[in-house]
């Protein structure tokens, strides 16, 4: 509880940092359009504020005692009634980065300058793009201390209770910043992928706003019926581009001028695939998808070859993401399941990647054995692949079990008992008021 306050307040100085020494310069200000410099700051103004006042309250609490009786009630009321400021502002961040990227190719004023005030004791070696991305790594950070909380906190006690309601606010804030973030890139990606493609069948709309891309990419076909396979034929397979939306998938044949031929479609809810047993080098990595309802309102069967097994599992994981997997994921209340810790972070590099931090904990829910493991991240439930080399095993059950405990508490649901400390935690709030 102290880390979180002391932490708030060394954030609440480098966003007067960012505030006072970029954004209010006068220097800058005459460099800058006023609409760069709306993007490039955002509502920064307005999370400084929130800031301030949440620390103010945080101090208070520590004044009352020696021993501080509780912040997550704090956490709580402004997670659910004041942090929709970091939503604005971390929604913005495409638009952020890019403007800054382009600030510092486009104008050697900007960049001169920057690189000026850079330089300045104040900003600890740091440059402005660190003060910029503060925000969102606040908001996760409190999360993060809220969890820690819990873990230490007494079952069933009033302090459980506030711990478990400020990490539920918490992790909705993160959630939205998360797909404000999202669906800015993801109406540009669509508007991309639209203008690329050309229509051999009867055309589908690609843009919506409910939908987004999850995976892209070539693939081998099979030529010919499955029944007359032969491996004298000197082209076995032919390159198809595949498109699979979080709805709908979308096959494709590339064509000159960076285009792309689109000759079949099917909704997403209407694939299967199946992964054939081992049939010799040639067929390697191959696997069935059938589309049960296809653009000509039939069932059409692909055979497609991946240039990997983990290539295969990932397109077979995307396409029909309700397949039974190697493993079981441990919303299934299993009291084991293979787990890895993060001990090297890592970036993802496609929409079906997951973005690993250091000490994260996963269940495995597949793995591949060229180096590839399908994983369900324990505090927020994410799934995605990442590389094995990222993560070591944990072998110990005990630590597995504790792991899985830790989580089930974090997202335990509601029960009477919470509901009674609940009631008593208010009425304490008043009486400390």
């Amino acid at each position: 509880m102290f880390e979180l306050v002391t932490s708030e307040a060394s954030y609440y100085k480098s966003l007067s940092l960012l505030v006072s020494h970029f954004m209010e310069n006068e220097r800058l200000k005459k460099i800058l359009h006023p609409s760069e410099a709306h993007i490039l700051f955002s509502n920064v103004l307005d999370v400084m504020a929130v800031s301030e006042r949440f620390l103010l309250e945080l101090e208070r609490r520590m004044e009352e005692n020696i021993v501080i009786s509780d912040v997550c009630d704090i956490v709580y009321d402004y997670a659910a009634n004041h942090f929709s400021v970091y939503i604005t502002y971390v929604s913005n961040q495409t638009y952020q980065e890019r403007t800054y990227k382009q600030l510092l190719q486009e104008k050697a004023a900007f960049r001169e300058l920057i690189a000026q005030l850079e330089l300045d004791p104040k900003c600890r070696g740091l440059p402005l793009s660190s003060f910029l991305i503060l925000p969102f790594q606040r908001i996760t950070r409190l999360k993060l201390l809220v969890q820690n909380i819990l873990k230490r906190v007494e079952e069933r006690s009033e302090r459980e209770c506030t711990a478990l309601d400020a990490h539920r606010e918490l992790e909705l804030v993160v959630k939205a910043c998360n797909e404000g973030v999202r669906k800015m890139s993801r109406t540009e990606q669509m508007i991309s992928i639209q203008k690329k493609m050309e229509f051999k069948i009867k055309s589908v709309p690609i843009i919506s706003h409910s939908r987004w891309l999850l995976k892209q990419g070539e693939l081998q076909q099979m030529s010919g019926p499955k029944t007359s396979r032969t491996l004298r034929t000197k082209k076995l397979f032919r390159e198809i581009y595949l498109f699979l939306f979080n709805d709908l998938l979308v096959i494709c044949r590339q064509i000159p001028g960076d285009k792309y031929q689109v000759f079949d479609s099917a909704p997403r809810g209407l694939l299967r695939v199946e992964e054939l047993e081992d049939q010799g080098q040639t067929l390697a990595n191959v696997f069935i998808l059938r589309l049960l309802e296809n653009a000509d309102d039939r069932e059409a069967t692909y055979m497609l070859k991946a240039s990997s097994q983990s290539e295969m599992k990932r397109w077979m994981t995307s396409l029909a993401p309700n397949r039974r997997t190697k493993f079981v994921s441990f919303t299934s209340r299993l009291l084991d399941c293979p787990q890895v810790q993060c001990v090297h972070p890592c970036v993802a590099q496609q929409p079906d990647e997951l973005t690993l931090e250091l000490a994260d904990i996963l269940n495995v829910l597949d793995k591949t054995e060229d180096g590839w493991i399908f994983g369900e991240r324990l505090h927020d439930q994410e799934r995605g692949w990442f590389p094995s080399n990222m993560t070591e095993e944990i072998l110990n059950p005990k630590i597995r079990s504790q792991n899985l405990k830790e989580c089930f508490r974090v997202h335990k649901m509601d029960d009477p008992q919470r509901s009674q400390n609940k009631d008593r935690r208010k009425l304490g709030s008043r009486n400390r008021q």
